[in-house]
């Protein structure tokens, strides 16, 4: 009873206890429950574009831009929907996710991709969370779990990204959001496998894809016949010695989750390593949101026609913003509190101009100015499906320290 009148208490006063320690919450609850609101409301501009069978990817040069299921974003939409119905109660969102889940349901099949994670976790994942429904969810999970499995290689101890030339055995360090989705489903079945498959790319994924500082490459490639890495190149950065903004975000993130999923430290240390990397670096803008490579200044002007512009990734703030907000449930004193703080900050700037669009603009996606690739000239400068989602995502982790809750709710049953 004592410990439930402490929690009540908190959540008033808005007071959070990471690592047995008080910790004053700057966003309030109205904040917080404003943005929600507002996202559930903008949120449904985009819905009612979309047609039935198709995904939202990005809106761009005034045009609505769809991919069918297959796509790597596929699932972020409706796991943003499943946030909003969680944080907003809005019976509407509901009725819309699970009109669009059965069109995603058969990538369950899919061994041709290592995203699995990102498009059956966000979505399916987020849906046996709120809903309990394992007949209706859990089975999708499983058996992407088994899919996604199917690309471990058991010479270089990692999960498959891409099976295109030029590559040979590329692994990049997005796939690291994948490895969720394989140790929840371990808790779910008691499948070992799956827990021992996602640790395995883990410790490689440690092993070869960072430099001394900390900052990740892109893309590992690998000989399929020995495991030894042949190069070490980008796809997305600005050049292979680069750090890519949301690269590091996905490392981020990645290794502060895997930590929560197996309690062993050298993956806490390494979420650390990278934190300080990316909030110490030199070209982190003041706002915190970050340019789209750390190292886009050392590029040649004449290599590409955005190289040296200051583009901002949203993407990537909203990804540091909701990995620190875990991270700090982790570490303790004025580390933990530095994390706290600048996931505070992100939150706060990206829930505003120039970030946050306009009620019925920007195509109805939430926020504005993400960067897909700029090597490829894709996506620039532009709203982006998976920045929505981790903003939500990170405004729905900070709820529930508001509200005394874990910041994590864990999907295995």
């Amino acid at each position: 009873m004592k410990k439930q009148i402490i929690m009540v208490l908190c959540s008033v006063l808005g007071i959070c206890t990471i690592q047995g320690q008080s910790r004053d919450l700057k966003l309030s609850k109205v904040f917080i429950q404003q943005n929600l609101s507002d996202a559930a409301q903008q949120i449904k501009v985009l819905a009612n574009e979309i047609p039935k069978e198709k995904f939202p990817k990005t809106f761009e040069n005034n045009k609505q831009v769809f991919s069918s299921s297959s796509w790597w974003c596929s699932g972020f939409y409706p796991g943003t929907l499943w946030y909003l119905y969680e944080g907003t109660q809005d019976h509407e969102l509901l009725q819309k996710v699970e009109e669009k889940l059965p069109y995603l349901e058969k990538e369950k099949y899919n061994k041709g991709t290592h995203d699995l994670g990102f498009m059956l976790f966000c979505s399916f994942g987020n849906g046996l969370r709120l809903t309990g429904d394992s007949v209706k969810y859990k089975d999708v999970l499983v058996t992407g779990a088994a899919s996604l499995s199917s690309r471990f290689n058991e010479t270089t101890n990692t999960i498959r990204s891409w099976d295109h030339k030029p590559w040979h055995y590329p692994v990049i360090i997005d796939n690291m959001m994948n490895l969720e989705l394989l140790t929840q489903v371990s808790k779910m079945t008691g499948n070992n496998r799956y827990y021992d498959l996602a640790v395995a790319h883990a410790e490689t994924t440690l092993k070869n894809h960072f430099r001394k500082d900390y900052s990740s490459y892109h893309v590992i490639d690998y000989d399929v016949n020995t495991g030894k890495v042949i190069e070490k190149k980008t796809h997305q950065g600005a050049f292979d010695e680069s750090a890519w903004s949301r690269g590091q975000g996905w490392a981020l993130y990645g290794y502060t989750m895997m930590y929560r999923e197996t309690k062993k430290k050298e993956f806490l240390n390494q979420a650390r390593h990278i934190a300080k990397y990316i909030l110490n670096h030199p070209n982190l803008p003041q706002d915190l949101i970050p340019y789209w490579d750390f190292d886009k200044d050392k590029i040649e002007p004449s290599s590409n026609m955005y190289a040296k512009k200051d583009l901002r990734d949203v993407s990537a703030a909203a990804l540091y913003a909701s990995a620190l907000l875990e991270l700090a449930q982790y570490t303790a004193g004025k580390e933990s509190m530095l994390y706290l703080t600048k996931a505070e900050t992100i939150l706060t700037n990206l829930s505003k101009a120039p970030y946050k669009a306009e009620y019925g603009k920007n195509g109805g996606y939430l926020l504005k100015h993400s960067v897909g690739a700029i090597p490829l000239n894709s996506e620039i400068d532009v709203p982006l499906t998976y920045a929505d989602y981790y903003y939500v995502e990170a405004l729905i982790r900070y709820k529930r320290l508001l509200e005394g809750s874990a910041i994590i709710q864990e999907i295995a049953k």
